[in-house]
């Protein structure tokens, strides 16, 4: 079945837009693979990418589940200069880091990379985003190739590395700060009450335990 699920990755458009029902690209095709989802559930792929899925699994050609959307031409998303807040929530939910900017900087997307996932719309508290028509009346795998797809795919990868990575960095340093606590905790504590650093130590002690137990496991998996 991994075999099954790396065939049926690669013949997605790694869009990453979860329209599918699922996260990303590869839980989708691990469903597929394994039958507990139809292969046709991604409006990117269109009906070329369903006759895809279909020649790789075996099943019969069907036309695309409206509940996942429609096919229709790629969007590519574009940011209002003049409305934009800077507050990084479209940076923090894209899927390929095609926004670039900073805390309470102007935001910009990065047209190349963006895959018109849409993801960024809802967050945007200011609606300070739009689409825009990028491929004319072409939709489907006419609208993306087999290039765009492989970039998307590994600025995904590198997407979620680089954020596994920060909140690695993020929980050491909170450790670091309770280990410090934990060695003058009385310094630390306006209770002049012996009972109550003690308390306090416990559940810090406890804390770095299940964050230490965490990080451990997310390792060897």
């Amino acid at each position: 079945m991994a075999a099954l699920a790396d065939l049926v990755l690669a013949a997605l458009p790694q869009t990453q837009c979860a329209r599918c029902g699922y996260p990303d690209c590869a839980a989708y095709a691990q469903a597929v693979a394994s039958g507990e989802a139809g292969i046709n559930q991604c409006p990117p792929g269109g009906a070329q990418g369903i006759e895809r899925l279909a020649s790789l699994t075996g099943q019969p050609v069907s036309a695309l589940n409206p509940v996942h959307g429609t096919e229709r031409p790629r969007n590519v998303a574009f940011i209002d200069e003049n409305w934009c807040i800077g507050c990084t929530l479209c940076i923090k939910v894209c899927p390929t880091d095609a926004i670039m900017g900073g805390n309470k900087l102007m935001h910009t997307v990065l047209e190349a990379y963006c895959t018109g996932c849409e993801l960024c719309l809802p967050v945007c508290p200011v609606d300070c985003i739009e689409l825009e028509n990028a491929t004319g009346s072409a939709s489907g795998w006419d609208a993306w190739s087999t290039q765009q797809a492989d970039v998307a795919r590994g600025r995904y990868a590198f997407n979620r590395y680089r954020r596994a990575r920060e909140h690695d960095e993020s929980t050491i340093r909170l450790e670091e700060k309770a280990i410090l606590k934990l060695a003058d905790l009385a310094l630390h504590s306006l209770h002049t009450d012996s009972v109550v650093p003690d308390k306090k130590r416990a559940v810090i002690e406890a804390a770095l335990a299940q964050a230490r137990a965490k990080r451990n496991s997310g390792k060897k998996a």
